[in-house]
C-alpha cells in the first residue's frame, strides 16, 4: 500500500496498467506528486513498469506552497483574478472558473499546500526500489530539484539517465520540444 495521501493514485495507477495492452508501461507524469507515484508504482509493482520518466522531483522533496494561502478566493473578473495571482497565474490559469459570487479557482489552495506537505519527506527507498531504466529530467533553474540531489539520484540508481534543460520546475511546459526530445531519445534507446 502506498503511503497517504497518494495511496489512491498509486492504487489507481496499478489498476490502470494491470491489463494488456497497458502492462508493462512507461510510467511518467508532469507533476511532483504523480512523478512520485510513478516511482512508487515501479518499486511496488516492478512487473507493471518497464521504464520511468520523472520530471523535476527529488527523492527527498521539501517544498513549501504556503504562499498560495494568500491567493484570493474570488475576484470580480477572470482578468482580476489572474492579476491577483501574479506570477502563479500561468500555472493555474486552466483551473479558473466562474462562480455565482465571482471568479475563483477550481481547487482550494489549502488543499494544494497540504498535498505538498504530505509529499515532503524521504522517498529514497521508493526511488531506489526498482531497477527499470529511468529518465530524470531536471530544469536547470528549478528551485524544487537541486542539481546535487538530481546527480545523487542518477548516481545511486543504476540505469538512470539525467537530462537537464534550461527551464525552471515545469520543464514540460517551459520547453515542451526539449522535454519531448529527451523522452523520445530515452525511449528510442530502450
Amino acid at each position: 500500500m502506498c503511503p497517504a495521501p497518494t495511496a489512491g493514485a498509486c492504487t489507481a495507477a496499478t489498476t490502470a496498467v494491470q491489463d494488456p495492452p497497458c502492462s508493462p508501461c512507461t510510467a511518467t507524469s508532469p507533476t511532483a506528486g504523480r512523478s512520485r507515484n510513478a516511482y512508487q508504482l515501479a518499486a511496488r509493482h516492478p512487473s507493471l513498469v518497464r521504464a520511468l520518466v520523472v520530471e523535476d522531483i527529488g527523492a527527498a522533496p521539501d517544498g513549501d506552497l504556503s504562499f498560495c494561502l494568500d491567493w484570493p478566493r474570488r475576484a470580480p473578473t477572470r482578468a482580476a483574478l489572474l492579476r491577483a495571482l501574479g506570477a502563479s497565474a500561468r500555472h493555474v490559469s486552466g483551473a479558473v472558473r466562474a462562480y455565482a459570487d465571482g471568479w475563483g479557482l477550481a481547487f482550494h489552495p489549502a488543499d494544494m499546500a497540504a498535498s505538498q506537505r504530505a509529499l515532503n519527506g524521504d522517498h529514497w527507498r521508493d526511488w531506489l526500489g526498482s531497477t527499470c531504466p529511468a529518465l530524470l529530467v531536471r530544469g536547470c533553474r528549478s528551485r524544487v530539484l537541486t542539481a546535487g540531489q538530481a546527480r545523487a539520484m542518477a548516481g545511486r540508481r543504476p540505469g538512470t539517465r539525467l537530462v537537464e534543460l534550461d527551464t525552471g520546475h515545469t520543464v514540460h511546459e517551459t520547453d515542451p520540444e526539449g522535454f519531448a526530445a529527451a523522452v523520445w531519445d530515452f525511449l528510442a534507446r530502450r
